[in-house]
């Protein structure tokens, strides 16, 4: 079984620190992109049956109505299981209650709302346009629809101190929602931030307020399943799961990265190309080797690691034997446990030096 992403490109304004395929929105851009967007899934689209749809970008939410309508006519092209998931992403500013019931009544169960902040000198420097009050009257809304609620969190601002990320802490998990996904900063290239040089925040900060989110999430009841994110128990996103576990899925629309059948690929940012009909910007198939080491990188991810028996299955070779897992399970770093290997929870920050060895990429 399959999942299926979907990228909507536009936004309303746009974020700071964003490094994602997007576009100011234009409503006649909108509606000349779905209708791309539809001829894509029908060509691409091989009549799977599909566990999970996740719609992001850009920001979803800021389609009008009739493109909304569009977009889900399009989503009746998929085959989907009876317990399927389709997460839909939206900003604060976006959520209305005819919103919220338009998404409902088209099968949408699970949301994602892009909070990133509560400190309005942080929203500013994103670049976002909600602010605190909004925050807590539109979550209240969200939750008269919805169960199954994710948040953002973004941290490790560089004009943050440790003070204001408590404090935005707090306001998280006082909203009490069952997922939440938390983002260090990173500079990307081709971003605001990267064109006025900002300099990212000190490690030694970063990393603290990465053990307080984790020891602080855990006291609340929520398991820490994935590097990055926290769930109560049963609220997991399956559809991030489906990539960490390095299954199959599409990906449609401009940007969009999909993994079919041993082959890889990764769809055009140029608005243009896409418009034209030119989806596809590379297309690889994945050898043995590389699906093996893409089985490990996403596996650590997950706090639950790889277990080594279904790696054996899937490939019929042992983990032990073709990558540097012993050595690293001697120092510390990894441990096995009822067959899975997985990182040590307090080296997981340090998961990429961690990667890099495993692969034998050097110290």
């Amino acid at each position: 079984m399959k999942g299926v992403y979907i990228h909507i490109p536009f936004c309303k304004s746009i974020c700071s620190y964003c490094d994602f395929c997007k576009f100011l929105y234009v409503s006649s851009w909108a509606s000349e992109y779905l209708k791309k967007l539809e001829e894509e899934i029908r060509e691409n689209y091989d009549n799977d049956l599909v566990k999970t749809i996740y719609i992001g970008g850009g920001t979803p939410s800021s389609l009008g109505k009739e493109e909304l309508k569009t977009l889900f006519d399009i989503m009746r092209i998929f085959k989907k299981d009876r317990n399927y998931e389709m997460t839909f992403e939206v900003n604060v500013d976006d959520v209305t209650e005819e919103l919220l019931s338009f998404l409902v009544d088209n099968g949408v169960n699970r949301i994602s709302v892009g909070i990133q902040s509560f400190n309005e000198i942080c929203l500013k420097f994103m670049n976002r346009k909600h602010y605190k009050k909004e925050i807590k009257e539109k979550i209240k809304l969200v939750k008269k629809y919805f169960d199954n609620i994710n948040v953002d969190f973004m941290f490790a601002l560089p004009i943050e101190n440790y003070a204001m990320f408590l404090s935005d802490l707090h306001e998280f998990i006082k909203l009490d929602v069952p997922h939440i996904s938390t983002y260090s900063l990173i500079i990307e290239d081709n971003t605001v931030l990267s064109y006025k040089n900002v300099t990212p925040i000190r490690e030694e900060l970063d990393y603290k307020m990465y053990k307080k989110i984790c020891s602080s999430l855990k006291k609340k009841g929520y398991r820490h399943y994935e590097v990055s994110n926290f769930a109560k128990p049963g609220y997991e996103s399956v559809h991030n799961l489906n990539y960490w576990n390095n299954s199959e899925y599409y990906g449609f629309g401009v940007g969009a990265h999909g993994y079919i059948s041993e082959l890889r690929y990764e769809n055009t940012r140029s608005f243009n190309d896409y418009l034209a009909g030119n989806y596809r910007l590379k297309e690889f198939l994945i050898s043995k080797r590389e699906d093996m080491e893409n089985e490990v990188i996403l596996g650590l991810r997950k706090l639950n690691g790889i277990n080594i028996k279904e790696f054996f299955d899937k490939f019929k070779v042992n983990i032990q034997d073709e990558f540097n897992v012993m050595g690293l399970i001697k120092r510390g770093y990894l441990v096995l446990e009822n067959d899975c290997l997985k990182i040590k929870e307090d080296k997981i920050y340090i998961m990429n030096e961690i990667l890099n060895q495993i692969l034998d990429k050097g110290e």
